[in-house]
């Protein structure tokens, strides 16, 4: 079969440069075309007699979530997830981050449309890490991180994705706003603002996809998980604090190492207390799994800090997407200078910076039986 050259073409806008270059190239392009080649109607994979009934339900689940952000968020109906594709694996790309072994710093490699990101993507689990093996070699930290979802923030049709076809309600309907999201709106070299945005429009999407059913249990679900999550996210906020401290001195690496070795033994003992304190799931483990280090901690930097001032944008405009789309798009065309003033000014302003997620109303804890896998917070491809 051949490859249409319109893919190569734009599959090469997308690519980072720089580097050993090639054989790079060749593994992003020869893998997004198998994953393209494996993409199947929806509607084709839900009446294949041959589909599993956990897959089949998933997938309409997942159509009836898309027609509610389509006509109720408003956001991009462009063929996106309309698609299927089973890769026979647990993730659909592998992310690469690195630091210098005294720095909380990413390494960021650019993209001609996509702009600079802090990690490098691979579609084989082996070449992320012979990649990483590279840069450790090099005395850098390093972490290599599964990613979930796959976009091309519109350019082609994203597919559904077999890993997908096990999350709970909540977390689907998340995972497809959030990604639409990003397709609505993108601002180059700025992932604070992307990722905050689309936080945002995840967080209030979802609600509104359980709310609108009356589903309050469901609800209460879903803001327990986002309460726990911030609780996991303030000791990893923690933890760099300190670290960011301690390499601020300059100190000999001999002496640097030890302690360094200390804060994060502190924050793995400080998540087990908090873990101790949840008698069910959704965990944070994931997160925690393997050994802590700088690159770690850079792939779970929180991107969110912007959410409240999301939040004050939305009320702002009395709940009106299309409003809030058009003042969000303003924000990001704004020098980044002005942009972040602007963004610290509506948190500032915002009541919603300080409020509990969980304290709207009467929400008893009741946690998903859904575990959190590793890690949410990394960058999509």
């Amino acid at each position: 079969m051949r490859t249409p050259l319109k893919y190569i073409f734009l599959l090469l806008l997308v690519l980072p440069l720089g580097g050993c270059a090639l054989g790079y190239y060749w593994q992003a392009m020869t893998g997004h075309m198998d994953l393209m080649r494996q993409r199947r109607p929806v509607p084709e994979v839900v009446s294949d007699p041959d589909t599993t009934e956990t897959v089949r339900s998933q997938l309409e689940r997942a159509q009836a979530i898309l027609e509610f952000a389509h006509a109720e968020l408003l956001l991009p109906d462009n063929g996106s997830y309309a698609v299927y594709a089973d890769t026979g694996r647990e993730y659909v790309v592998w992310n690469v981050f690195a630091t210098d072994e005294f720095s909380l710093e990413p390494r960021t490699w650019c993209f001609p449309v996509a702009g600079c990101v802090s990690y490098r993507g691979y579609f084989s689990a082996d070449s992320a890490k012979k990649f990483a093996a590279k840069l450790d070699a090099d005395g850098l930290d390093t972490f290599v991180g599964g990613v979930a979802a796959y976009s091309t923030l519109g350019r082609f049709r994203d597919p559904l994705l077999n890993n997908m076809m096990t999350l709970s309600e909540y977390r689907l309907a998340g995972l497809l706003i959030h990604e639409l999201s990003h397709q609505q709106l993108y601002v180059r070299d700025d992932s604070s603002f992307n990722e905050s945005f689309a936080s945002f429009v995840e967080q209030q999407g979802v609600s509104d996809w359980l709310g609108r059913a009356g589903r309050r249990q469901d609800i209460c679900d879903y803001r327990a998980a986002l309460i726990r999550r911030a609780a996991v996210r303030g000791l990893l906020d923690a933890a760099r604090a300190r670290l960011g401290e301690l390499y601020l001195k300059g100190l000999p690496d001999a002496d640097a190492r030890p302690l360094k070795a200390e804060i994060l033994a502190r924050l793995e003992a400080d998540y087990a207390r908090l873990r101790g304190t949840w008698s069910e799931p959704p965990y944070y483990d994931g997160w925690f799994d393997g050994d802590l280090n700088n690159a770690r901690l850079a792939a779970l930097s929180t991107y969110d800090e912007y959410v409240p001032a999301f939040e004050a944008l939305f009320n702002a405009t009395s709940g009106s997407w299309r409003e809030f789309y058009a003042r969000a798009a303003a924000l990001g065309a704004l020098p980044p200078e002005q942009r972040v003033s602007e963004l610290d000014a509506l948190t500032s302003a915002s009541e919603s910076a300080a409020a509990d997620p969980g304290s709207r109303g009467e929400c008893r804890e009741s946690a998903n039986s859904d575990p959190v896998p590793p890690p949410e917070a990394l960058p999509r491809s």
